[in-house]
């Protein structure tokens, strides 16, 4: 058995995310975890709010509510929404929690002791409209590298270069669009990146199996241009985990915090204390001590574009800098971005599809399904309503829900609610196992490959064949000239439901429920062979018509839901 250490990029706190955020790191890395978990193997998925930073200040403000009261309110809606789309998260923490606070610290303080951490007087933009200084992700202007008018203080999203805030063409505040903006001198601390360029070097050259996506941004930032540079730890905020070495205080950095990317990865191994102190688990060292077991795990981060940077420099730096024997990343799964009905998702715009309206609409597999089938891996993607629509009403519906409705109803007409006895397996039977084995092969492949689409693709193929077998077989015409065989067939077809429940699973946990609750069984094993998997359900065994698995979206409510979600024209 198999140890998988499996995380997600944690959201921010501030809102409710829109179906571009799912798809790019949290619906992925459940795919993941519950394939592993049918595999049988040993997982523990875990993900979080990201609650620090001036993203919570700001919100909490607009709400009209203290910070901290704030985040855990918002921590309870996020949490909610991550059950409604089946997200299985083995613990969902917060990033503002005493483990991290105190993990951060710690970190620092094994930093300073290397020698790796400097203090450093600099100037910070200071917007006098806001009275505060900004963060980076505060300040926007126009990238100098690439043109782009929306790049912020530390990145350009547009091309990717690391960015001052010094280094912006008209740059303004984004919190009140001032562009009354003044370097001020203030004290900080830096990681020294570049004191562990080698040990990136090494470690991300070793990764060879990484996706191009992945390899080519860590890459880019650590050798192109002015390639990895220094990176500043804290923040002149009052929300965040108060600067220390450890468990003492750092003269000089009074009133300060840690930067929530610094502190925000950490919460990955912190979020394991957390599952610990809520009694959901035991000895959090194992997955992330190789000193205590940890070398055994496989880890799997899922995130972003965007994110790749920090996870595979920035984080590092802070583990590898430690010196402590603490669990590297084996694996970075990484999305390009989705974009929606011909442009962006916009919070401001009401445009798009937000997670907790796409559930007030439609089940969770709907969604499910079509952003997995379309996940944005070797390019962006692009949510349309047609598309949607289309992909609901054949793959869903046509394919896989009329073949469990066709099939059980058709026996419980002439068999009863039971598996019916007679005949055996023939040449028809026989084709139709050798093609499940060849595409089962190929789905373990991308699975276990974490090729998202193509792993869709193999499960559409896996659904296809059993109804190309019930239309070839017809055992409704079949029974009026031999029952028996036509029991058979009846037989092979109530199986491949329950094989379909276990492949789809991962994919949509739901409708794979309810197609096992179908076949009165809870033996949910994943098959050995496909051979014997088609025999587990012996004659005499009961089983019940389900509902119709999936519905069909008709023309008006694709019309009605295109033009609810287009957002308000600026």
């Amino acid at each position: 058995m198999a140890r998988h250490l499996i995380t997600s990029a944690i959201p921010y706190i501030n809102g409710i995310k829109h179906l571009g955020n799912l798809v790019g790191s949290q619906l992925p890395a459940d795919l993941f975890a519950r394939y592993q978990r049918g595999r049988g193997h040993e997982v523990l998925f875990l993900c979080s709010t990201d609650e620090h930073g001036t993203p919570a200040e700001l919100a909490a403000a607009k709400a009209g509510k203290p910070v901290a009261e704030y985040c855990a309110e918002m921590h309870e809606v996020q949490a909610r929404i991550a059950e409604g789309f089946r997200l299985s998260f083995d613990h969902f923490g917060r990033s503002s929690s005493q483990e991290n606070h105190k993990l951060t610290q710690h970190f620092a303080g094994r930093l300073a002791e290397a020698g790796l951490i400097a203090e450093v007087n600099e100037k910070q933009m200071y917007s006098h409209a806001d009275g505060r200084y900004l963060p980076d992700r505060y300040i926007e202007g126009t990238c100098p590298n690439c043109g782009f008018d929306s790049a912020r203080g530390d990145q350009c999203d547009n091309c990717t270069k690391q960015l001052d805030p010094v280094d912006l063409i008209n740059p303004h505040s984004t919190i009140s669009g001032s562009t009354d903006l003044e370097m001020r001198e203030t004290k900080h601390l830096y990681l020294r990146q570049t004191q562990l360029r080698g040990q990136l070097e090494e470690w991300i050259d070793s990764k060879t199996d990484w996706p191009v996506l992945t390899t080519s941004i860590a890459k880019k930032w650590l050798r192109d241009g002015d390639g990895l540079q220094d990176r500043g730890i804290t923040r002149d905020l009052d929300w965040g985990v108060p600067v220390k070495k450890g468990d003492q205080d750092w003269p000089g950095m009074e009133g300060k915090v840690f930067y929530v990317w610094f502190d925000a990865p950490i919460e990955y191994i912190a979020c394991s204390q957390e599952w610990v102190a809520a009694g959901k688990g035991s000895d959090w060292e194992r997955w992330w001590r190789t000193d205590k077991g940890a070398e055994d795990v496989t880890y799997t981060q899922f995130m972003g574009k965007d994110n790749v940077p920090f996870h595979t420099l920035s984080f590092p730096c802070t583990i590898l800098g430690s010196g402590e024997p603490w669990k590297l990343v084996d694996y970075i799964k990484s999305f390009n971005y989705l974009n929606y009905d011909g442009g962006q998702f916009s919070t401001s715009r009401g445009r798009g599809v937000f997670m907790d309206q796409a559930l007030e609409i439609l089940p969770s597999d709907y969604w499910r399904w079509w952003l997995l089938s379309h996940a944005p891996e070797s390019s962006d993607s692009e949510f349309t309503w047609e598309n949607f629509q289309q992909s609901v009403n054949k793959d869903l519906a046509d394919v896989l829900g009329n073949f469990v409705s066709r099939i059980t109803k058709f026996c419980r007409s002439k068999f009863g609610e039971e598996v019916p006895a007679g005949g055996a397996f023939g040449a028809k039977e026989a084709e139709v196992i050798s093609a499940l084995s060849e595409r089962l092969t190929a789905y373990q492949g991308f699975m276990d490959a974490i090729e998202v689409r193509k792993a869709a693709g193999e499960l559409r193929a896996i659904w296809v064949i059993g109804n190309e077998y019930l239309q070839d077989a017809a055992p409704w015409s079949t029974f009026k000239e031999d029952p028996e065989t036509a029991a058979m067939q009846v037989r092979f077809g109530l199986n491949l439901i329950r094989l379909y429940a276990i492949l789809s699973a991962p994919f949509i946990p739901d409708a794979a429920a309810t197609m096992l609750a179908a076949m009165k069984t809870e033996d949910s094993a994943w098959p050995d062979s496909v051979e014997t998997a088609l025999s587990a359900l012996q004659a005499g065994h009961g089983f019940e018509v389900p509902e119709n698995l999936f519905r069909k979206i008709t023309d008006d409510e694709r019309e009605e839901w295109q033009a609810r979600f287009a957002g308000v024209r600026t």
